[in-house]
């Protein structure tokens, strides 16, 4: 997996470098990518900056033919239109850090107690508010803080009721 995660990382910087450089998405190169491009599923791509957040945004559930076109969509839409960030200009380019989530179908489960902050990323939902978050980050030690963050980022107050997901990743930097 070690060489693969490697060709999701250059496949997202790849096409950022490309996006904010001319415009425009550049066709992938077959070979490495073979085996990605016969599977379906939801992708984040997160880019930092200085070990700061620079970018994030992705998919739960695949929107594409296949997980090389998610990684190239999210990949563009970290860069240029996260609503957190100014889009990417070129001069940043050579100090950013990539890392590509491949995330499994999410799976409901009953309560907190099935959940893992370490091992699981999490989706909190209440009617048409979802919010997610991806398993093992840094400073998000708990459940109860995953959980908060989720609410939060869903506009879901800490006394609604919510259906609760989790899903595992196969992270690649």
């Amino acid at each position: 997996m070690a060489d693969e995660a490697h060709v999701l990382v250059r496949l997202a910087r790849g096409t950022v470098e490309n996006y904010v450089r001319q415009g425009k998405l550049s066709a992938p190169q077959e070979g490495e990518l073979a085996l990605w491009a016969k599977e379906r599923a939801g992708v984040f791509v997160s880019i930092h900056k200085q070990g700061k957040l620079r970018g994030c945004i992705g998919t739960f559930a695949p929107t594409t033919a296949n997980v090389v076109e998610e990684v190239m969509r999210n990949a563009v839409n970290a860069a240029a239109r996260d609503p957190r960030f100014h889009p990417v200009t070129s001069v940043e380019l050579s100090e950013l850090e990539y890392s590509v989530d491949v995330l499994a179908s999410p799976e409901q489960v009953a309560d907190a107690g099935c959940l893992d902050a370490s091992k699981y990323g999490v989706i909190v939902e209440s009617g048409y508010r979802r919010g997610l978050l991806l398993p093992d980050l840094e400073g998000v030690d708990s459940v109860e803080q995953q959980l908060e963050i989720c609410r939060l980022k869903a506009g879901i107050s800490p006394d609604e009721p919510v259906t609760l997901y989790r899903f595992e990743v196969r992270r690649f930097k």
